[in-house]
């Protein structure tokens, strides 16, 4: 696929100067470089725990020592500094508490790839820009991922260069910032002010070896007739060849304002870990024979790993100043367009037509994103109060197609290629913050209070005839792999909500602070909460402080989850009936019972402390527990006698819905701890770890409605045991990462290695969960500046090569047989580092 072209142009220049150069560095000896700032200098500038944080708090002058609250600052320094070019990715790699699965074959989840915070769901995490809620992606999960069920923001679209810090609140914050505020807060904070502008080139690939995938050998026929497909070597490969060009900077607004643009452009081949298929292709010869092209056949025939991707993203950043305020605006454009691979359809299948692919078809689901925002307001004293009212308008719209496809049931004219319909999400945010720093009886106090009030609308359009269509000649309707969304499944869906919010932060004495938040919010389709949250801090020594919090929070379900609907026309005995997924306040699911969806609710508390037991050297843990009531999950597809008679009169015959249908647990720890040691002469040396426990539990699962109860549904027919052991044990249950940058003079070299913990990807059956054991991944770098304006690196990510173990091992652990496809798909999903094997990579970066 490619991108339109007028929109390549947009970074064409940038992208040819930093091509040339990014190719020169790939044969250059090493790699990226630092500022020739003293020893002390660099090591007070690599230490950050001091800066100032706006997430967690709207008191101004609050810093991540002097927190409440557990908060992560992540530099843009220790973004770019990577051959990840993905957002999600690199903070996988940073922060033990973030799990970012590379799943595939799942249909858009594959482009849009879903995040975990504290393993909880993706959607459970708060996504801000500059303090702003950002909107989510169109795509709701639908398939056996992390995240299924979740629609959650599309952090990738976000380009590194355009971010100046990342702030992660590990701590329940609905009470502060609203809805989805459960597991934490993660706010982007966008490079601002005036800047030199840089280009940027990465060129890289993966070079890689399979552990434990062979090549096919030879095709033989074996005594009793069948085709034995032979093992060879170990599979090598050499792909996903990825060209990233970034551009970036700031420049001047009349005299005291400021404008900032970065841009990035992506394009990375696909990539296939997939292991031969075995099975016979073609049809036997009238005689009983084998086809001759049986033994001559690729037999590598998946596509199993990331999808081409084409991307062009750019975010900006102004302020002008507007007397005693401020008028600032930022935004984005994003477009992205990809290809993802689905179950390989042999010359022999009845869902092949062999006058238009007589040896089989590989279909390919085709996504294209469109991603845009814009948001506008006023900062700035008014009187002794800092005001801040702005407007925040988001939108993501997904067009979904088919290629290298067809309709079985139109036969031999059926066409290849098919539109399969689209997803919209948008909203429209207004709000108005104030506050102000009292001194009350010599206690200083800080008093915020503020509204919101957000418009959302989310819409589903069908794809076209032929996507859809029973035609003539039988067999499996609609375009293979992904049929269109039928005429039925359109909807527009809209609601409204609005929220008012107070908080109070006291320093209480010198060494005591508190603070406290409560938030009302109402929405039109569901009702209205109100949640509140207390925190505090009590500096025991001048190197030691503890601090902890409780609070209530919610997530209110989602506009996707209230409103998509996927039906499916399937005859049944030459009947039509209607089969998928349906509102939760459609007909089909009232007759299930369906109350509609309502809120979740939590409680959470966590406990910690921060400790500077020596100059730069600051260590902090905290000890966290999330209790979820009434989460929103997407039931089994119900089907059956009992299901039909329920269903009778609605057209349909069998159904999923979403629902609030379980509870939950979640409990564990973070710790995280920094140090910076002079050298001297030989520069410095700046250490980081981090550690996560995350336990998390299905405490209880809602029994099925009264409707379905009387015809024998029950829980685990409803929410199923393997979906429960997703939540479970689907992500790492620990994590742990270190990592040291040592500067000298104008070299830099950054290493990383990080340990992800045992993960499970659950089956139907538990005796053949495939339980992966722990991983150690290392990425590393080094960087040199050979001028002011230049600088180049050379790097690896995954330089070990390591792979998640393959499934044919987890199920000999196990003790059970290994499938076909458990061997096609040799490497489970849910595996938390993907399984692509080493990616090596330059760059190189010019400042003018």
């Amino acid at each position: 696929m490619l991108i339109d072209q007028n929109k390549q142009c947009r970074l064409a220049l940038a992208i040819k100067t930093a091509l040339v150069a990014g190719t020169f560095s790939l044969v250059s000896t090493v790699a990226l470089a630092q500022s020739t700032d003293s020893a002390e200098e660099q090591a007070e500038a690599a230490n950050t725990i001091d800066r100032i944080a706006v997430t967690g708090t709207r008191r101004r002058d609050r810093t991540v020592t002097d927190s409440s609250v557990p908060i992560d600052i992540i530099s843009s320094e220790a973004l770019e500094q990577t051959g990840l070019s993905e957002t999600s990715a690199i903070l996988a790699r940073v922060l033990p508490s973030f799990n970012f699965p590379r799943p595939s074959i799942t249909d858009g989840t594959d482009q849009i790839r879903p995040a975990q915070l504290r393993g909880l769901a993706p959607d459970q995490t708060l996504v801000l820009i500059n303090g702003k809620r950002r909107h989510a992606s169109a795509l709701l999960n639908l398939n056996g991922s992390v995240g299924r069920g979740s629609s959650a923001v599309d952090l990738n679209l976000i380009p590194p260069n355009a971010i100046e810090r990342i702030e992660v609140l590990r701590d329940g914050a609905a009470a502060q910032y609203g809805s989805d505020a459960i597991a934490g807060v993660i706010n982007i904070v966008l490079k601002e002010g005036v800047e030199r502008f840089n280009a940027s080139a990465i060129l890289g690939r993966h070079q890689t070896g399979l552990d434990g995938v062979p090549r096919p050998g030879p095709v033989a026929v074996g005594e009793d007739g069948s085709l034995v497909v032979s093992e060879g070597a170990k599979r090598t490969a050499r792909d996903g060849k990825t060209v990233t060009a970034r551009l970036g900077g700031g420049f001047e607004v009349g005299e005291e304002g400021y404008f900032n643009i970065a841009a990035q452009f992506r394009d990375r081949d696909s990539t296939n870990r997939s292991g031969f298929d075995p099975r016979q292709n073609y049809p036997l010869l009238e005689d009983g024979s084998y086809d001759p092209r049986e033994f001559r056949f690729d037999r590598i025939n998946h596509r199993y790993g990331d999808p081409e991707v084409k991307e062009i993203s750019a975010f900006f950043n102004g302020a002008v100043p507007l007397g005693s305020m401020e008028l600032y605006t930022f935004g984005n454009y994003a477009s992205r367009e990809g290809d993802a691979g689905g179950f390989y359809r042999r010359a022999l299948d009845g869902r092949n037509v062999l006058e238009i692919y007589p040896d089989g078809f590989l279909p390919l689901i085709t996504t294209d994103t469109d991603d845009s925002s814009l948001a506008a307001g006023v900062r700035g004293e008014i009187g002794e109060w800092f005001v801040d009212a702005s407007i925040v308008y988001g939108t993501n719209e997904l067009d979904f197609g088919v290629i290298n496809s067809l309709n079985r049931s139109l036969g031999p004219t059926s066409q290849t290629e098919f539109e399969a319909g689209s997803l919209r999400n948008h909203h429209m945010v207004y709000n108005v913050d104030a506050s102000k720093l009292f001194n009350i009886g010599d206690i200083p106090t800080n008093i915020a209070f503020g509204a919101e009030f957000r418009d959302e609308e989310y819409e589903l359009g069908a794809g076209e005839p032929n996507s859809i269509v029973e035609g003539p000649f039988g067999g499996a309707a609609g375009s293979q792999v992904f049929p269109g969304f039928t005429p039925e499944s359109e909807i527009t869906g809209e609601r409204d909500n609005t929220s008012l919010y107070a908080e109070v932060d006291a320093d209480l004495t010198q060494r005591l602070n508190a603070s406290a938040a409560l938030r009302y919010e109402d929405y039109s389709d569901f009702g209205s909460t109100l949640n509140w949250k207390v925190a505090g801090r009590f500096q025991a020594t001048d190197a030691f402080g503890l601090r902890g919090s409780v609070a209530t929070g919610f997530r209110a379900p989602s506009l996707a989850q209230q409103s998509f609907t996927s039906i499916a026309t399937v005859f049944v005995d030459g009947v039509p009936t209607e089969t998928g997924t349906f509102r939760p306040d459609s007909d089909v699911a009232r007759a299930l019972g369906s109350p509609g969806l309502e809120e979740e609710t939590s409680f959470s508390y966590s406990l910690g402390f921060v400790w500077q037991p020596m100059q730069r050297l600051n260590i902090t843990a905290d000890f966290f527990r999330i209790d979820i009531d009434d989460r929103i999950v997407l039931s089994e597809n119900l089907s059956g006698p009992g299901i039909e008679e329920l269903l009778a009169g609605t057209g349909a015959n069998r159904a999923r819905f979403f629902l609030n249908g379980i509870d939950s647990e979640t409990k564990g720890v973070d710790i995280v701890s920094t140090y910076s040691l002079v050298l001297e002469e030989r520069g410095t040396l700046d250490f980081n770890a981090g550690f996560n426990y995350t336990d998390n539990k299905v405490a209880d699962v809602l029994p099925p409605p009264d409707e379905l109860a009387e015809v024998g549904v029950t829980e685990d027919n409803l929410f199923s045991s393997r979906e429960q052991r997703r939540f479970e044990i689907g992500s790492p249950k620990s994590s742990f990462n270190f990592g040291a940058t040592w500067r000298y003079g104008n070299w830099r070299v950054t290493g990383l290695t990080t340990r992800f913990g045992r993960t499970v990807d659950p089956q139907s059956d538990p005796a053949r969960d495939q339980k992966m054991t722990p991983k150690w991944v290392t990425d590393l770098e080094v960087g040199y500046r050979p001028s002011e304006n230049w600088s180049i690196a050379v790097g690896a990510n995954n330089l070990l090569d390591v792979y998640p173990d393959t499934r044919e091992e987890m199920n000999d652990r196990a003790g059970v047989g290994t499938t076909t496809f458990n061997r096609i798909f040799p490497y489970s999903s849910f595996s938390p580092f993907g399984f692509n094997g080493r990616f090596v990579y330059s760059r190189v970066t010019f400042e003018f």
